[in-house]
């Protein structure tokens, strides 16, 4: 492969849909040490909006187009739809590039773990997109655990919340367990990995898992309960059919709690065409703030910045040599574990221990 020392490292993108062009790509062209190279879709509507979008990148049909010349990349992103992770995955790492998969990695956990063995065995680079570890409540929070402003935490609740009511066309609301839809799968892979980054390992899983809207072929309400190991339970609401939205995040602790409204803003502003690396990306204004304290006595706690970029700078730094990749594969393969359990607590109305 070309000395990824001496060059941005190119970048072959594999799907144009919502990850692929609002996500992946302008991440991907605000890190000044990637290139997006080269970009699959097969879609006309797609494929022009790449060429208006990304005019030095250049568009292919079909995934062996890539495969047949790796050299000429130095690192795949695959933003397919979810029952496609893992072929697409693997033949990444057989073609020798390192890989990053959209979460979540796989639509099994046991291919997942045999994913991570592929990577592994072959010795190439495989990391997971999970984003929402950078966004700015998430990084706020973080800290006030950390840094022990809340005390021994007891309790943390995490919502993604919308009002959907009508069921949208497109793979996520199709009912083919190898598409791996639903909400669970779409919106708890954010909410299931980030309660496992703050709070370690756990111990039991209770899911509550419906289908509300008529019609519905896969799950568009859910709740999930995670007993850590360490004692804090999570309890985790992810929906399409919320009329009235909860807050974002509550973390209750001994000392303190903290409780904030309303989601990140770096999804929306990338949906308006905005980047990463133009001032004050990622800020919330102060009437936005979360709220720390006890009791009556609250004040106001400045959110962090969300930083999405941060992410592929990661990536970028790990594959010169110079520290981790951004997202350990295997935190990826516990989470897949986690949100089969919770199908599985709610299917049999029952809390299940967690395997060692």
């Amino acid at each position: 492969m070309t000395d990824r020392t001496r060059h941005p490292l190119r970048v072959g993108l594999l799907g144009y849909g919502v990850a692929g062009r609002v996500f992946h790509a302008p991440l991907i062209a605000a890190t000044g040490g990637l290139r997006l190279a080269a970009v699959v879709t097969a879609d006309p509507q797609r494929r022009q909006q790449v060429a208006d979008e990304h005019p030095d990148a250049r568009v292919v049909d079909d995934a062996g187009a890539l495969w047949a010349a790796p050299d000429a990349l130095d690192l795949v992103v695959v933003a397919t739809p979810n029952s496609s992770h893992v072929t697409h995955a693997r033949a990444a790492l057989a073609a020798g590039l390192p890989v990053v998969v959209d979460k979540p990695l796989a639509a099994t956990a046991a291919d997942a773990r045999a994913l991570v063995d592929e990577a592994d065995r072959r010795g190439v680079a495989l990391t997971v997109f999970q984003n929402r570890r950078w966004d700015g409540d998430f990084r706020t929070v973080r800290r006030l655990v950390e840094g022990g402003a809340l005390g021994r935490v007891t309790r943390f609740e995490s919502r993604f919340e919308r009002w959907r009511p009508q069921i949208r066309a497109g793979w996520r609301e199709g009912g083919s367990p190898a598409d791996a839809g639903g909400v669970l799968y779409d919106l708890g892979a954010h909410l299931v990995d980030q309660a496992v980054q703050l709070f370690g390992p756990v111990d039991t899983v209770y899911a509550e898992v419906d289908r509300r809207r008529p019609g519905a072929q896969v799950d568009d309400d859910a709740f999930v309960a995670l007993t850590h190991v360490g004692g804090v339970r999570s309890h985790l609401w992810m929906s399409a059919v919320t009329a009235q939205l909860g807050p974002r995040l509550r973390v209750l602790g001994d000392r303190a709690g903290y409780t904030c409204h309303g989601l990140d803003g770096q999804e929306d502003a990338l949906r308006r065409g905005g980047r990463p690396d133009t001032p004050g990306w990622g800020e919330v204004t102060p009437d936005r703030y979360g709220l720390l304290g006890a009791g009556d006595d609250l004040r106001p706690v400045p959110t962090e910045p969300g930083r999405y970029q941060d992410f592929y700078a990661q990536v970028e730094a790990a594959l010169r040599g110079d520290g981790p990749l951004p997202v350990d594969p295997r935190d990826a393969v516990r989470t897949v574990e986690l949100i089969e359990l919770a199908h599985r607590s709610a299917a049999e109305r029952t809390v299940l221990p967690v395997p060692a």
